[in-house]
Order: structure tokens, then sequence, then C-alpha cells
């Protein structure tokens, strides 16, 4: 049994509002990162983490912090997920930093099939980030 943890782009997950669910559902069906287990093991999903945010000079700590908290339930590989891959320039500090730290521990890049470039699906979020929307200024000068 392979025992999974993801983890993810804070980014997308708490800004954006990404739930994982093409992760999950690729997961389930055994594509993309996953399709490389053998069809006859089972995988347990640990638990999804998302990275701190882009980091300070403790980012990597932070991180380490938070990938420790799957360690202590016997994960054996952590996903970085595509929009880790796509969007983060910390991804390869952050591997380095796990793999260093946790030995025992593979990290696979990528978990759903790609079905945009990088290129395409960083333009898209960029789009997303840069709509105007109103913020609390608004509200306490009464801006309709």
């Amino acid at each position: 049994m392979a025992r999974i943890g993801i983890l993810t782009c804070s980014n997308a997950t708490q800004d954006l509002g990404c739930s994982s669910v093409a992760c999950l559902g690729d997961l389930r069906k055994r594509k993309g990162a996953f399709a490389q287990y053998p069809p006859d093991e089972r995988l347990d999903l640990v638990g999804i983490i998302n990275c701190p945010g882009c980091p300070t000079v403790v980012g990597p700590a932070k991180l380490l912090q938070r990938i420790k908290g799957l360690t202590e339930f016997k994960i054996h590989a952590v996903h970085l997920s595509y929009c880790m891959l796509a969007l983060c320039p910390f991804k390869n500090k952050y591997t380095e930093a796990i793999e260093k730290s946790f030995p025992d521990i593979t990290v696979i890049s990528g978990t759903h099939e790609e079905h945009i470039t990088y290129g395409e699906f960083q333009n898209r979020v960029e789009k997303l980030f840069c709509q105007p929307r109103k913020n609390m200024v608004d509200v306490i000068l009464d801006r309709d």
C-alpha cells in the first residue's frame, strides 16, 4: 500500500478556492502522476497540505513542519500538485529541503493530468488574481 500526501499551492487553495478536485479525481482513477503506481497496489491518501505561502527566509522551515505532520502518519510519498509545478518559483528549493530532511519519503512532481501548458495555466491564474475587485476601503467609503 502506498501512503501518499499531496502538497498544494496556498495561493491556489486559499486565494483562488481550488479544492483539489482534479488531483483527487486522478488519484482515484490512477491517472496523471498516480499512474506510476502498480495497478494492484492500494493508494491511501493520508493528507493534503498546502505550502506556507511564498517564502521569506524561513519558508522551507515552515514547509518542513507541515511535511512532518504527514510523516507522523507514515507517508511514503508526497506529490507536488500541478499548481505547485506550474506556479511555484520555490518548488526546487522545497523539493531539496524535503528530500534532505525526510530521505525515506519520495517527492513526486505532479498529481492530475495536464490539460493545458504551464504557460497557459500561469496566464489564466494571473487573470484571476488581477481581476478588479472591491476591498474594505470601498466598504468604508461606501463605494458601489
